[in-house]
């Protein structure tokens, strides 16, 4: 299992799709976690796992450095979540240039600042070792706790738009600190 880094608290790591399904499962089974996201659940654990197969097995054909990654605990190793870093897609699935960074947590991970510590860490994955120069977020306008985490995070509200997946969302930028 590869790391991409670590925080405090947290290790941000490769998912291993054999592994790691049931608490992927825990997290994309859940209605609650999933309705800003898309609002569909795993329909079971085996679906999860091929999910999960897909993604890391696109994230590998890409090589570009971005992914989507398991947000573990640094002690016990519990999956949290996902953190991603990626190209976002235009409104027909097409990859644009823009890179977002997304979180997704179980809900018993609410609330502790998981998303924001996971976000920061990938942020300065993104401007450090992947020297990119803007970094978006893009939340669904009713996802308050999102907003939230891309406004810790220092992200600047760029208001709403409907350029990418097909819906209204509200667009966030940060800009590189090293350019």
């Amino acid at each position: 299992m590869a790391i991409l880094t670590e925080t405090k608290r947290l290790v941000i790591r490769n998912w291993v799709p054999q592994d790691d399904a049931e608490q992927a499962f825990e997290i994309y089974g859940d209605p609650k976690v999933v309705r800003f996201i898309g609002g569909k659940t795993e329909e079971s654990i085996e679906a999860q796992r091929r999910s999960l197969q897909r993604r890391v097995d696109c994230d590998a054909a890409l090589n570009n450095g971005t992914g989507f990654w398991a947000i573990a605990d640094k002690q016990t190793g519990e999956i949290f979540g996902t953190v991603i870093l990626k190209q976002l897609p235009d409104n027909d699935s097409n990859p644009t240039p823009e890179i977002e960074v997304g979180w997704h947590l179980k809900k018993a991970a609410w609330g502790k600042g998981y998303a924001t510590e996971a976000g920061q860490a990938v942020l300065d994955y993104g401007f450090n070792v992947l020297k990119l120069p803007i970094i978006y977020a893009v939340v669904n306008p009713k996802n308050a706790a999102s907003i939230r985490v891309t406004q810790r995070l220092g992200m600047i509200s760029l208001g709403r738009i409907q350029k990418y997946y097909g819906k209204e969302l509200e667009l966030f930028k940060l800009e590189s600190p090293l350019a």
